[in-house]
Order: C-alpha cells, then structure tokens, then sequence
C-alpha cells in the first residue's frame, strides 16, 4: 500500500471512530425493589463515578409488552427546581411529591413488561449519557408479594424469562 493511501485509511479509521465515540448514548438504569414492593429508579455508582450526578428533567413508565406502548406514570421538574440524580437517591415509581407535575399512575402488574426513562440535562462531558433506560417486569411472590426482575435493555417482552410470567 502507498504510503499517502495508508495515512489517508488511518485518517479516515481515527475520524470514523472518534465519531462513535462522541455519539449520544442512552445509559443504563437502575431498578430497585422500593417500597410496597415497587420500583424505584437511580443511577449506577459507577456512571455517577465516571459522570457525576445528572441533572434530572423527567422521568415516565411505559408499559412495553408486545409491542404497546401505554403511558403508566410520568414526572417532570421544572428548571428551576432540579436536583441531581444520585446513586443514593432512588426515585419511586408513583412518586408522591405534590409540587412536581405528573400524571396519576396506573397499577403496574406482573406479567407485564415495563420501560422506564429518565431524561436529564445535557451533561459537560460528550460521552456522557443524554438519558437512562430499562425495562423490567414484575412476578407474584409465593407469600403473595411481587418481585421486581431487571431485564437488559434488548428485551422486548417477558416472555421465556423467568420471573416474569403472570
């Protein structure tokens, strides 16, 4: 290979690349069992590490099984009253704070597949998430509770998951 050809592909590989890593990407949520058996949702301690806290804008749940699309529950924060979402800070499903705007939730059931989104200010650093995603899904207990079970976020429904049927 000439010389001139082989810096112009290395240019090309270098720009191609760099390119895809200062993409926007969605990051990875956390689903905890909260109270009463629901959801809460957070940051991971290691994107909170490598970011810092973002600056929460909204938060809703959408029911995602076979393919619909149901809005469950929605929160968002005026700009004047945002706060960081820690990792320590888990935001329940069904949030009970009277001053923030949010629709009236609907009951989440098990067998369902859930995705939750937290859309956040655009953080300084350009590899940082623009916003946080999971899917996850709920199943009946044998002592009558539910269980609360992370899906990874290729999952289109809970079907063949374990934890996950009705």
């Amino acid at each position: 290979m000439r010389p001139s050809l082989q810096i112009l592909c290395c240019l090309a590989a270098l720009t191609s690349s760099a390119g895809a890593c200062a993409t926007p990407h969605i990051g990875e949520l956390d689903v905890r069992q909260g109270t009463g058996g629901l959801p809460c949702f957070t940051v991971f301690q290691k994107d909170e590490r490598l970011f810092g806290s973002p600056e929460f804008r909204s938060i809703g749940v959408t029911d995602v099984t076979a393919g619909g699309h149901t809005l469950m529950w929605a929160m968002a924060i005026p700009p004047e009253r945002a706060f960081p979402v820690t990792f320590r800070l888990c935001i329940p499903y069904a949030g009970r704070l009277p001053v923030l705007p949010k629709t009236s939730a609907l009951p989440l059931l098990p067998g369902k597949v859930y995705e939750v989104l937290i859309d956040i200010k655009p953080p300084m650093l350009a590899t940082a998430p623009r916003a946080y995603r999971a899917r996850f899904c709920l199943s009946g207990k044998a002592g009558g509770g539910v269980q609360l079970r992370t899906l990874n976020s290729g999952a289109v429904d809970g079907k063949g998951r374990p934890g996950c049927g009705a």
